[in-house]
């Protein structure tokens, strides 16, 4: 067993059943992300397109793979074909976008609407407010309106990140206002993408499904 496996076996152990994995392999080569492939992870998560198209040609065609970073508009047509969630969907452009490539070649996309509460401006996604002047289009008891707009489009749930820093208060109300809203826009259920390596033990507690772990999986990133 590699090291990569172990670091997976032994993180495995503190998720529970219900919680997806997403292991974030951007920056990292084929052949570590082939030693997660073998330990039976298929959910990898890339920030670059075109990184992503290399790694998708390379590697098994049963990789779910998801793009967790800031998506070009430019770039939507090169991925929309076979990427199985876009997590970090932040403007209405970019769902107007992803929708019209997803229509030309008939697929339903799956999407996360990123929502920003972390304290750092880099960070982005849609305000607080943003998200409440959309709930009324994405609430699951009125999603005829929505579907009908953006009908090459899932939007399965939202995505968010915590501030980076070392106050466990912090991330954790952050987290819980990310859980809220959650609450608020799917009552029925959905996706909440929040947690990293560093904090999703945090993020676990307020309720997060998918987190998208890297180096506790991978170790430091090759940039």
């Amino acid at each position: 067993m590699s090291w990569v496996q172990d670091n997976i076996a032994r993180l495995r152990e503190t998720l529970p059943k219900e919680v997806t994995l997403v292991c974030v392999s951007k920056f990292h080569p084929a052949e570590l992300i082939r030693q997660a492939y073998d330990a039976g992870e298929r959910d990898f998560g890339e920030s670059r397109v075109q990184e992503l198209l290399e790694k998708h040609k390379a590697l098994p065609a049963d990789i779910r793979w998801h793009f967790i970073g800031h998506l070009q508009t430019n770039k939507v047509r090169q991925i929309v074909p076979f990427v199985s969630l876009i997590h970090g969907v932040d403007s209405l452009h970019l769902l107007e976008e992803i929708n019209k490539e997803a229509l030309k070649i008939g697929r339903i996309v799956p999407v996360l609407l990123e929502v920003h509460v972390a304290q750092e401006e880099t960070k982005s996604g849609f305000s607080i407010e943003e998200i409440a002047d959309l709930q009324p289009l994405i609430d699951l008891n009125h999603a005829a309106p929505l579907l009908r707009e953006y009908p090459g489009l899932n939007i399965c749930g939202i995505m968010g990140m915590a501030s980076n820093t070392d106050d466990r208060d912090q991330v954790l109300r952050e987290f819980k206002m990310l859980a809220t809203i959650h609450r608020n826009l799917f009552p029925h259920g959905g996706v909440l993408s929040m947690g990293m390596s560093h904090d999703y033990e945090l993020a676990l507690q307020e309720g997060s499904n998918m987190v998208r772990i890297g180096s506790s999986i991978f170790g430091e990133r090759n940039y």
